[in-house]
């Protein structure tokens, strides 16, 4: 079987969690505790506590009282900036423990936790660049458009408690992108994490208890959606809800955020095309876009492209390359160097990947390589699904239309550029893409007609300090740079005429 992670586990000093409401690191109400499951190995990691209503009740109104009495909303830009800024160094200084503890959560291998987008150093960045917006939060002065003397001036203001919920594929960067912003703008913050990744949650919020943060202003409850989740989004002392999930879940969001007319942002998933032209570099672009869908996290991000619209005559050259790519993934403890891809996060997820896997191939999908689970006697215990290919898609298959999150790849031939448009925006998500050409006005023009929040030219990364989120159903909103700061503020306008007795 795979290496226990239980010495790692002991290494780190991992012992069962608790909740952080008002400054207070405390158990559930009724003593409830969720079991860790490690998705690799199918051992119990620790335990933390599941939050009753009460316990939910008791941190949203820790954060109402922080909002409306605390001096965290009244603090000066410059004692925001140096407490995100400290954040970000402890985040820095305590880099391989919180990827340990990911990996203890999650399974996402440490050989992969060093990729940027996955790492400490891009969760301490995004802090870094919330910090610089702190002093940098301004309204605007408008000209009088008609009527005496007078000035129309606008003001941004935080929008008060803040309700995050964040899944457990990258907990750490989900973590930094909601609450830094919130942070930012002077808001405080309620904040839940997966069942199945909490341990490196908590350690964040530790650290940043280490900081001159007033208690209150962040609040950590866990425990499964219900009953945790759905008292958190239901709750009316909330002002905003930041959720990033599945579609299905961000409806029950929308639709409890409706009852108090509570702002939303979401980020929903995708079914993300990579569209590869005859004249791209061929074995870069499958190599890059099969990579995305079986290293790693195995697919379960929600940004993976696993369309791979490519032209007709590239596909069998494509299908070579992402065959051999699949040859490559290596599977076990997410602590062994040599690892480059996690199981999927439970059983039930793993019965899920593997029955669209059937019906892919019984509504007549070629399967290149794949199929099932990973083999080897050593694997029994873990979620572990084989890089699956499927040829021959056709972009009506439940393959093309539903978000698999897991390691599949479907390859759909494509015979122009309007046709790959077409495909490439037959869907019910808009998140994210790639265009692969060498002619730069194809690119131009491909990057203006798909529909997706973030569009990459050969090759896609993320960024801290640009907006990251979806068109359609893949959310509302975006996270990162200029556009998340607006997120978490009210616009005020004040008219403020000159009259007499103001002079």
């Amino acid at each position: 079987m795979v290496a226990s992670i239980k010495p790692h586990r002991d290494e780190l000093g991992l012992g069962d969690g608790r909740m952080l409401i008002d400054g207070d690191w405390v158990t559930a109400a009724d003593e409830a505790t969720w079991s860790h499951v490690h998705p690799a190995t199918g051992e119990q990691v620790a335990e933390f506590p599941v939050a009753t209503p009460a316990d939910v009740d008791r941190a949203v109104k820790a954060a109402r009282r922080a909002f409306d009495e605390g001096p965290w909303p009244h603090a000066r830009a410059g004692e925001r900036v140096r407490v995100l800024r400290t954040i970000a160094d402890l985040v820095r200084e305590h880099a391989d423990e919180l990827m340990k503890l990911q990996a203890l959560d999650n399974s996402v291998p440490l050989s992969f936790g060093e990729i940027y987008a996955m790492s400490p150093g891009f969760v301490a960045d995004v802090f870094d660049h919330h910090a610089g917006w702190a002093d940098k939060i301004a309204g605007e002065t408008l000209p009088p458009y008609q009527g005496g003397d007078h000035m129309v001036l606008t003001l941004r203001e935080p929008v008060g408690v803040v309700g995050a919920v964040i899944p457990w594929n990258a907990p750490l960067v989900l973590f930094a992108q909601k609450v830094a912003p919130a942070l930012a703008a002077g808001c405080t913050v309620v904040l839940k994490p997966s069942e199945y990744a909490t341990f490196a949650v908590l350690r964040l919020a530790q650290l940043i208890e280490e900081t001159d943060l007033p208690a209150g202003v962040l609040n950590v409850v866990t425990g499964p959606g219900d009953p945790a989740g759905q008292a958190l989004i239901s709750h009316p002392m909330v002002d905003k809800l930041s959720f990033t999930g599945s579609r299905a879940v961000g409806q029950k969001v929308m639709v409890a955020a409706a009852a108090g007319c509570k702002r939303v942002s979401l980020e929903l998933g995708g079914k993300s095309p990579s569209v590869v032209f005859q004249d791209a570099d061929i074995g870069t672009a499958a190599a890059v876009t099969m990579g995305t869908v079986t290293l790693g996290l195995s697919g379960q991000v929600c940004a993976a492209q696993t369309r791979a619209l490519v032209h007709r005559d590239a596909v069998e050259e494509f299908l070579a390359t992402a065959e051999l790519i699949g040859t490559m993934v290596s599977y076990g403890s997410p602590f062994d160097p040599e690892v480059t891809s996690a199981p999927l996060i439970n059983t039930r997820q793993l019965d899920r990947v593997l029955g669209l896997i059937a019906r892919g191939q019984e509504e007549g999908a070629r399967l290149v390589c794949g199929g099932g689970r990973a083999d080897g006697d050593e694997l029994a215990h873990g979620n572990f699904v084989a890089p699956t290919l499927f040829a021959d898609v056709s972009n009506d298959m439940s393959i093309a239309r539903e978000e698999i999150f897991g390691p599949v790849l479907s390859v759909i031939p494509f015979d122009s550029e309007q046709e790959a448009v077409r495909l490439a925006n037959d869907t019910d998500y808009g998140l994210a893409a790639t265009v692969w050409t060498s002619d730069v006005r194809r690119a131009m023009r491909m990057t203006k007609a798909i529909k997706a929040g973030t569009v990459g030219v050969n090759g896609y990364q993320l960024e801290p300090n640009s907006p990251f989120g979806g068109f359609r159903q893949s959310g509302l909103g975006r996270e990162g740079g200029r556009a998340a700061i607006e997120s978490y503020t009210e616009l005020k306008t004040v008219l403020l005429p000159f009259t007499d007795e103001m002079m």
